[in-house]
C-alpha cells in the first residue's frame, strides 16, 4: 500500500496515477468525489480525460471499503481521494469510527496493489469552526493510521514527490 499526501494542486493525483500505471493493467480508479455543481463536474471530467484507456472507474463516495474489496484479484487500485470520502461520511452523519475501521480492514486485505491519495489539511491555521476543526483532526488521524500501515508514504510539494517512508 502506498499513501500519497499533499496540498491542493500539489500533483498528488498525477503522481499516484503514474505509480499505478507503472503496474500491469487494467487499473481500477475508485473515485470518491460527488459532482454537486458545474465546477466539480469539470474537475471530474478533467481527471477522467487524462487517464489512458485501461482504467475502470468505480464511483464510491461513501462505500469505499466495499469498493476496494470488490476489485478483481491482482488489479492495481487507485483511491482518489480519502479527503473527499471523509467529507462525505461526515456530512452523511455516518458512524465515522466504524467507516474508518472498515476502510483500514479493506486496505489491509486489498485484492491488488493499492495507492491512496489524500489532502494534507493540517499545515494551516486552526479552523474557526467546530466542524472544520473536527474534519482537520479526523483527516490527520486517518492519514496517521494509513501511514503506519503503508509500505510507502509520499508527500507531494509543487509537483515533486518526497518519499517519507
Amino acid at each position: 500500500m502506498t499513501l500519497v499526501l499533499g496540498g491542493a494542486r500539489s500533483g498528488k493525483s498525477r503522481h499516484a496515477e503514474a505509480l499505478v500505471e507503472a503496474l500491469p493493467g487494467p487499473w481500477t480508479y475508485i473515485a470518491t468525489a460527488q459532482a454537486y455543481d458545474d465546477e466539480m463536474r469539470t474537475r471530474i471530467a478533467e481527471h477522467r480525460a487524462r487517464r489512458p484507456k485501461g482504467w475502470v472507474t468505480v464511483d464510491a463516495p461513501l462505500a469505499l471499503a466495499a469498493a476496494i474489496r470488490d476489485v478483481p484479484a491482482g488489479r492495481p487500485i487507485l483511491v482518489d481521494c480519502l479527503t473527499l470520502w471523509l467529507t462525505n461520511v461526515m456530512l452523511a452523519e455516518q458512524d465515522l469510527t466504524a467507516a474508518r475501521e472498515d476502510l483500514l480492514a479493506a486496505c489491509a486485505t486489498a485484492p491488488g496493489p493499492l495507492v491512496l491519495v489524500g489532502n494534507e489539511v493540517g499545515l494551516g491555521i486552526v479552523p474557526e469552526n467546530a466542524l472544520a476543526r473536527r474534519f482537520r483532526d479526523e483527516t490527520g488521524r486517518l492519514h496517521q493510521e494509513l501511514a503506519a500501515r503503508a509500505g510507502r508514504v509520499i508527500f507531494m510539494v509543487a509537483g515533486l514527490p518526497m518519499q517519507v517512508k
